[in-house]
């Protein structure tokens, strides 16, 4: 008698429901004919967002340079233009060989972790988090802590828990910011914060910034690396967000602050890169024209701009509702608004999101996936139009409205 193949034991702490079994089931109705509302998944060029003609030109400009394997910290040209990026930024020292290209930031964020962690090792990471950082902690034997960041104080870190969490086994401290999943932008002071609490306990900052031209309103974007100078700090963006290129897999981690304490560990980093042989090629040749013309993201972050209007229509269904609290999102392509527990007793997100789908056709994140214990939340992207948008809240509304009547109606069964 065969045993069946079991997958490893660790991959049952991994949770990354953003394409997990609502995604399944959105396929498989999709498969029986229906259209379904994708609103789990910040991918704008499923939503009609082009990447910018110049970066497709010169992605064909350069294909026949494209053939062989790259360096495998990335074509000179691309590190050049991010190191030239943070020099404009204040970091005036930033070389490019402080710049290593993976395949988008996912790639590097398990590099960067599979080089530092020893079995056991502590990682703090914002609660809610996107779960690909707690996912690339424990597959790299390490113990994701999640520190809060609660809604109630703009979901921004919250500094002195943060202090109380650290024992003799953190090695670093994550900060998402712009964040994914809640929208915040952190403001200067709570940055300066993290940075001097990671000086403070030699941890390293891993500070994942692929939204970081994405603000609205008055929100302001601060580097963490312009204020980490006592320790190793690394700053992950892309192309993938602000320059709408998700398919073409290119990000970048920077290494500023402590510099001559991580030679070592810069290496070791450089040489799990090398095992990949190297990042892919054509997207690299994109960077420099992405990094030095004009910020197409800009006019759609701007009043009247596609975001900032999509924004508002969220941000004015939930106003109207009678269930939904949202912190205003000031940055990223997202919101995660609540259910108001005095609306909706026993509420409970991944309920809703099953039921939302099956009944309304409307695919989200229930809240919790995020590594939160709070079972109100839910993500959707700010992608679609904002036409879209509202009527996507005219279902989630009547469903809500559903849920509410459905403790009467069962009342009024028991009864007859």
């Amino acid at each position: 008698m065969f045993q069946s193949f079991k997958p490893a034991s660790r991959i049952d702490e991994v949770r990354y429901e953003i394409r997990g079994a609502l995604a399944r089931r959105a396929r498989e109705l999709e498969q029986e004919g229906n259209d379904i509302l994708h609103l789990n998944i910040g991918n704008p060029g499923a939503f009609g967002l082009r990447t910018p003609e110049t970066m497709r030109r010169a992605v064909v400009r350069n294909l026949k340079y494209s053939e062989p394997y790259g360096p495998q910290t990335g074509i000179f040209p691309a590190r050049e233009a991010v190191a030239m990026q943070f020099q404009s930024r204040g970091l005036t020292e930033t070389r490019f060989d402080q710049v290593m290209i993976g395949n988008g930031v996912s790639e590097l964020v398990d590099l960067v972790l599979r080089s530092l962690l020893e079995p056991g090792d502590e990682v703090l990471i914002p609660a809610p988090d996107y779960p690909l950082w707690t996912a690339a902690v424990v597959l790299n034997g390490g113990k994701a802590m999640h520190y809060p960041c609660p809604a109630d104080q703009h979901f921004w870190p919250d500094v002195e828990a943060i202090r109380a969490m650290i024992t003799p086994k953190t090695r670093a401290l994550v900060v998402i910011n712009p964040n994914n999943p809640t929208g915040a932008v952190y403001p200067e002071s709570v940055l300066q914060a993290l940075a001097d609490l990671a000086a403070e306990h030699d941890l390293i900052l891993f500070s994942d910034e692929i939204y970081d031209a994405i603000c609205y309103d008055e929100a302001r974007f601060v580097p963490m690396a312009t204020l980490a100078s006592e320790t190793l700090c690394v700053s992950f963006g892309g192309l993938s967000k602000v320059y709408r290129a998700c398919g073409w897999r290119v990000g970048w981690a920077v290494f500023t602050g402590a510099l001559e304490r991580a030679e070592d560990y810069r290496l070791a980093v450089e040489k799990l890169a090398a095992l990949r042989l190297s990042a892919n090629v054509p997207g690299q040749w994109a960077v420099q024209t992405a990094l030095g013309g004009y910020q197409s993201i800009a006019d759609l972050v701007a009043p009247g701009g596609r975001l900032h209007e999509s924004r508002q229509a969220v941000i004015e269904a939930c106003e109207k509702s009678r269930f939904l609290d949202l912190v205003v999102p000031m940055g990223a392509l997202y919101a995660f608004p609540a259910v108001k527990p005095e609306a909706l007793a026993d509420f409970d997100d991944h309920r809703f999101a099953a039921e939302l789908l099956e009944q309304k056709h409307i695919l989200i994140v229930p809240g919790s996936s995020f590594n939160i214990r709070d079972r109100h939340h839910f993500r959707l992207t700010l992608l679609p139009e904002a036409e879209e948008l509202a009527l996507a809240f005219e279902r989630i509304e009547d469903l809500l409205e559903e849920l509410a009547e459905e403790p009467e109606r069962v009342r009024i069964a028991k009864s007859a």
